[in-house]
């Protein structure tokens, strides 16, 4: 049956206007709350941990750095703090910081990892040149109370390096992965911390643009697995970080993204996975609900996002006839689908604390502020 619709009229001014549609349907929708166009590219947006407040990252027209901050204020966007720098940001994240203090961290075009007091931006809090050339991606861990350990982050840069930092330690990363061979190394597209579900374990995933997915493990200093997927990986993104790896989903160029189960590892086959089409283009970023780690959001080249669930198999691990235990995928079901933008959105984060509210960048320069309903229901 078609979804019945209530047109609500009210009166403003002299004039009847009808001022909003309501869908009785229990599918999720996806509304867009605020649109501010920019001056600027957008490449990161982070919400402020506790608060209505979100920072935004990005480049000027002449090639310098932006670090923004708004706060949601009546339906409005207020700018709170903007400040310039010589050298455009790609990325941050607030993932190493406590809640208390908030420090962002930010990466460069020019592969320096700063940390940030966004109350006072003239000096970064602590700096170092981290990589040859842009840093593409960032994650943090260990802070806002999410996963064991010592705070660290995790950039991943153009020279095909992935490393680890403690941002009480100066100049010297506490990890580092490099490429054999410098002329022959891959760009790191992505990264992300997973596994820190105590103070001992901890590992970090990295994609690169051959397709290339690799889990580090940081306790053993080693790779703990590998693939390959054909496709350059835009974003990688763990359902949790504190718990015992569970799923992880890699989004992909040529209009893919591919969700795996990291439960169960067999010896031969690696991790259960599945592959899935989506937004008819790249997609550029995925991720998780923080309130529910089986809904995942995916943001296209095609302007568009897509909501999803992920629903478990009745027997997540079986045997095969040799007594080995593989893992079982379970199905993917999109949920709804909206398109924002002629442009690709390249930056998507969904609010720590309430639920459905999720802020989203994209190529047109422009940041959004949505709203997605009624996903306790689903």
């Amino acid at each position: 049956p078609r979804p019945r619709k209530f047109t609500l009229q009210c009166l403003h001014g002299s004039l009847l206007t009808s001022c909003c549609t309501m869908d009785t349907t229990d599918k999720p929708q996806l509304v867009e709350h605020i649109h501010k166009s920019l001056t600027l590219t957008v490449n990161d947006v982070k919400w402020v941990p506790c608060s209505a407040r979100f920072a935004l990252l990005g480049t000027q027209p002449r090639g310098t750095g932006a670090l923004q901050v708004y706060a949601l204020n009546h339906g409005k966007l207020e700018p709170m703090m903007e400040t310039e720098k010589q050298h455009g940001f790609k990325c941050g994240t607030f993932g190493a910081s406590s809640l208390e203090e908030r420090h962002f961290a930010t990466g460069d075009y020019e592969g320096r990892l700063a940390v940030w007091n966004l109350e006072h931006v003239d000096l970064p809090i602590y700096s170092v040149k981290g990589h040859t050339g842009m840093i593409n991606a960032i994650d943090g861990c260990g802070g806002l109370g999410v996963g064991y350990g010592a705070p660290e982050i995790v950039t991943g840069g153009r020279d095909g390096a992935v490393k680890v930092w403690d941002p009480r330690q100066k100049d010297v990363p506490v990890a580092s992965l490099e490429p054999k061979d410098a002329e022959t190394a891959r760009d790191c597209w992505t990264v992300a911390f997973g596994n820190s579900f105590n103070s001992e374990e901890r590992c970090v995933c990295a994609g690169y643009d051959n397709g290339d997915i690799k889990l580090y493990d940081l306790r053993t200093n080693s790779i703990r697995w590998e693939t390959n997927v054909k496709n350059g990986i835009c974003s990688i993104d763990f359902d949790r970080k504190d718990i015992q790896m569970n799923k992880l989903v890699a989004t992909t160029l040529e209009s893919q993204f591919s969700l795996f189960d990291l439960r169960t590892y067999h010896p031969k086959d690696g991790f259960e996975s599945l592959t899935e089409k989506a937004h008819k283009s790249t997609v550029w970023v995925s991720k998780h609900l923080p309130q529910n780690r089986e809904i995942f959001m995916t943001g296209g080249g095609n302007g568009s996002i897509n909501l999803y669930k992920y629903s478990y198999p009745a027997q997540r691990v079986i045997k095969d006839p040799e007594g080995m235990e593989k893992g079982v995928m379970g199905t993917v079901e999109l949920l709804n689908s909206r398109t924002f933008s002629t442009q690709p959105i390249n930056s998507f984060d969904w609010h720590p604390d309430k639920e459905g509210l999720c802020v989203f960048g994209s190529f047109d320069q422009s940041v959004r502020v949505g709203i997605v309903t009624k996903l306790s229901r689903v």
